[in-house]
């Protein structure tokens, strides 16, 4: 009987063995890599791909199962697609159908048909085999763009959205693209499948479903799950609506990922979606890191050994004709030469569906496994050039404005009463105070995402560092009564503010200070004021605290007034000392109370 269970033991703990070896494995190499790529410049996804093709079966053998942990991994492009939904009002969406529909169509069937031309005619692939290879490799990688884009903070520019809308009509078309290659299949399986219009069909019936069950179903949830104040239950229900509408395409033989991306758009304008998103976010970057890990190790490193010249050449061939139309593309919709470049090079490798549609391919007997093995590698080749592109690109400011020919320098300026140096959300209410009273506000910033978006608003910015005296004095700063820097920058001090406080003595020069050490730093100059950024905020929501917990107005002014005092004297001690542990018992902590004018003695309350 022992004998018996022990051998019924046995798998399961073999199992959990491997399982807890391959996951240190795999970790282990994730980190080091990455770190590795990261320090370089060159990318977390290029570390994650060299560290899954090093200890997958095709390198050193230390982890096996490479498919089925990809099956597994592929969840991450669809938490990906989800948080991208959340981001994306209907209101904006219908706002970039242009770019979507137009932009988008032309970059996928221009590309697409392209590269299937240069693989039937350098390759001896039959007709139907280099469309169902040259299709996939129009794609880029969403998984690999989108978080740059979001990083550098142009995902809502005028430059982030289209290349957006170019990656949005990707995912898009990979329904079409999946009833292509069926429409195109050798496989007598294949032939009871369902025709391309019923796929249409089932796509539209599908949207429609997952928006009025977002609606009906899951706002109602939403809020009986906020009202129970349950962080875990958010996570359960994120996760649930994700693997739900995921489930509901993948039934129906559509893309998951456009599921995912319906359901975050329908949750975009929920007072719940930065819960959702907190939530979601960190399954995404682990799931994500898998699917490029998994993408490694399932590359037949001995195919590609056996044809390592047609695979460097094809996916530089791959790179080099998307990184030119999409160039050509996006300077025929009003881009700029250096951001249509910028988008050229961020969108010339292959995509992660790629590798999707070539299993499609090879399953509907239109490619051998070989085939889809090598231009698998061309896919993966390709990405690895990515974050050497964008180094270039930025090296040449390809991917933004340069200062000098697209963007506006200060010299073109009205003249005005004061002049704000950054333009973020702190310069916008100071600026738009001061334009309240009807004063001429010149607005600097030296964002040119910044900048893009302000343009929006009808708000006319001015690229430029406004640290610098010749460029203010372009902006017109010996003219100007105010000069308030409101940039979020713990560097600015004395060495920088006094050259322009000698410069320009008429101007009165106001601070914006990180912290307290910035604001210690400055006590010394002769400013008209100085504001730690969330100083008054936190105040107010102290103020506003203490109201909801009952406390009488007048205890409430009165605890106001001390705090500002302790502060304003503890300012005093520090910068006297040198120290921010200077003056702690000024500090109100537990066991210490604000002094009551009503005891008379001025002693402290315990």
């Amino acid at each position: 009987m022992q004998d018996h269970v022990a051998a019924a033991a046995a798998p399961a703990l073999s199992a959990t063995d491997l399982l807890l070896s391959e996951g240190v494995i795999l970790l282990g190499a994730a980190v080091l890599f990455v770190m590795l790529f990261r320090r370089l410049g060159l990318g977390a996804v290029l570390g994650y791909l060299v560290a899954g093709a090093l200890v997958g079966p095709q390198g050193l053998g230390l982890v096996t199962g490479g498919e089925s942990k990809l099956a597994i991994a592929e969840i991450g492009i669809v938490l990906l697609l989800f948080l991208v939904g959340l981001e994306l009002h209907p209101a904006r969406l219908w706002r970039l159908k242009r770019d979507i529909f137009a932009l988008g169509l032309a970059q996928v069937v221009l590309c697409g048909c392209l590269l299937a031309a240069i693989i039937f005619y350098t390759t001896g692939f039959t007709w139907g085999a280099a469309i169902a290879l040259g299709l996939p490799l129009a794609l880029s990688s969403t998984a690999q763009v989108l978080p740059g884009l979001k990083s550098s903070g142009r995902i809502n520019s005028p430059f982030g959205e289209k290349v957006f809308s170019i990656l949005l009509f990707q995912d898009l078309s990979i329904v079409p693209l999946i009833t292509i290659v069926a429409a195109l299949s050798r496989n007598p399986a294949d032939a009871g499948g369902p025709p391309g219009w019923m796929m249409a069909g089932y796509t539209v019936a599908a949207i429609a479903g997952l928006v009025l069950a977002g609606r009906f179903i899951l706002r109602p949830l939403l809020q009986f799950v906020g009202r129970l104040g349950e962080r875990e239950l958010f996570v359960a229900v994120g996760l649930f609506t994700v693997l739900a509408a995921a489930a509901l395409m993948h039934a129906l033989h559509l893309s998951t990922a456009l599921g995912a991306f319906i359901a975050g758009v329908m949750l975009a304008d929920s007072p719940y979606r930065h819960e959702i998103e907190a939530d979601v976010e960190p399954f995404r970057s682990i799931l994500l890191g898998l699917f490029f890990l998994a993408v490694g190790m399932v590359l037949d490193l001995h195919t590609v050994a056996a044809n390592p010249l047609f695979v460097i050449g094809m996916a530089a061939v791959l790179v080099a004709t998307k990184a030119g139309l999409i160039t050509l593309l996006a300077r025929l919709f009003g881009m700029e030469w250096t951001q249509a470049v910028g988008a050229g090079l961020l969108l010339s490798q292959g995509g992660e569906f790629g590798f999707v549609l070539f299993a499609q391919a090879q399953n509907a007997l239109l490619i051998a496994p070989q085939a889809a093995s090598l231009f698998s590698a061309i896919v993966t080749f390709s990405m690895a050039t990515t974050p050497f592109l964008m180094l270039f690109a930025r090296r040449l400011e390809f991917a933004k404005p340069k200062s000098g020919s697209d963007l506006p320098g200060p010299d073109e300026a009205t003249r005005g009463t004061a002049i704000i140096v950054g333009y973020g959300r702190f310069g916008q209410t100071v600026a738009q105070m001061l334009m309240g009273h009807g004063f001429g506000v010149v607005l600097i910033d030296k964002k040119p995402s910044q900048i893009e978006v302000s343009s929006r608003f009808d708000m006319k910015v001015y690229y430029g560092d406004g640290t610098r005296i010749d460029l203010l004095r372009r902006s017109g700063a010996e003219e100007a009564r105010l000069i308030a820097f409101c940039i979020d920058d713990p560097s600015l001090d004395s060495r920088v503010l006094e050259p322009i406080a000698e410069a320009f003595p008429q101007a009165a020069l106001l601070v914006r200070a990180f912290d307290r050490r910035q604001q210690m730093a400055l006590r010394d100059m002769d400013l008209a004021g100085i504001v730690r950024e969330v100083f008054e905020s936190s105040v107010c929501m102290g103020v506003q605290a203490m109201q909801a917990l009952g406390v009488p107005p007048e205890e409430v002014e009165e605890v106001e007034r001390q705090f500002r005092d302790n502060d304003a004297r503890r300012m005093a001690v520090q910068v006297e000392q040198g120290s921010l542990m200077a003056a702690k018992d000024l500090m109100f902590r537990p066991g210490r109370r604000m002094m009551l004018a009503a005891r008379g003695d001025g002693g402290e309350e315990a």
